[in-house]
């Protein structure tokens, strides 16, 4: 297959996506309205005591808003789109008419991954665009963050939710189910990783946990915990990190490549 052919398949899959207004609808909620929300709740909080409560803005804000998004709120919008790009197709009852064509199985699938991330990360952009708003804007005259970290902040953010995302579509592509992929990877996002974190008899073995390869991207300090259901953080080298992050990457392709090769049209 040469370039030309995937570069339209993945458009005709991005296209397809976006086309789902029920799905990017609730992504660009779930990404957004939590930060509309705790800006509100910060700037009536310092207008009515500010001696008490900083601006809602500023690198203090900046520092408890982007957690919000990268780590908690991005990662479920990431998981809706992805789930929508490994399943959608059989969902629609068109998985069938596009084997018949002829195109490879693994080349259909293949054409999901960039297609799913692209229009994750348009979401994330546009939710990054209404953080970073709120950030200077409500700084009541607080230091602000530079320029070099809201890029490596928007860099992170596109990082933690693309690797989800990925991973989303590997297995809703395995399962061939969405319901069922968005059942267990928003069960695993808000409950079974942190509870995981929690238990530290498990020792070094955290480290593999998908939040916790992470969380070590992060450009910001995130202590002890981190996210708004206080997460621990285990503590691992870079090499570590990449190493688990690739690993949960090259398992899920993998897996969903082979069942998308090789299930029932």
């Amino acid at each position: 297959m040469n370039p030309a052919i995937a570069i339209r398949m993945v458009g005709a899959d991005f296209l397809k996506l976006r086309k789902k207004r029920g799905t990017l609808i609730w992504a660009l909620i779930l990404a957004v309205a939590p930060l509309v929300i705790y800006f509100i709740v910060k700037g009536l909080q310092h207008s009515s005591s500010p001696a008490e409560h900083g601006p809602a803005g500023g690198t203090e804000g900046f520092k408890d808003a982007m957690p919000v998004l990268a780590l908690f709120f991005g990662p479920l919008a990431a998981i809706m789109i992805g789930t929508d790009g490994g399943a959608g197709d059989l969902a629609a009852g068109v998985f069938r008419d596009l084997v018949v064509t002829g195109r490879s199985r693994v080349a259909l699938f293949a054409a999901r991954v960039p297609a799913a991330l692209g229009l994750c990360w348009l979401v994330m952009v546009a939710a990054y665009a209404v953080m970073l708003v709120g950030i200077y804007a409500l700084a009541s005259g607080a230091p602000t963050p530079g320029g070099a970290l809201a890029i490596n902040g928007l860099l992170f953010t596109l990082f933690s939710t693309g690797i989800v995302c990925v991973v989303a579509v590997g297995l809703s592509s395995l399962i061939g189910s969405r319901p069922a992929a968005l059942t267990v990877l928003i069960g695993w996002q808000l409950v079974a990783s942190r509870i995981l974190e929690n238990i530290e008899s498990l020792g070094s073995s955290r480290k593999l946990i998908l939040s916790q390869a992470v969380a070590h991207f992060s450009p910001i300090a995130l202590g002890e915990h981190h996210g708004p259901r206080g997460g621990v953080t285990v503590t691992m080298s870079t090499g570590t990190a990449v190493i688990v992050s690739l690993a949960w990457i090259a398992v899920f392709v993998a897996l969903g490549a082979w069942r998308t090769r090789t299930m029932d049209a």
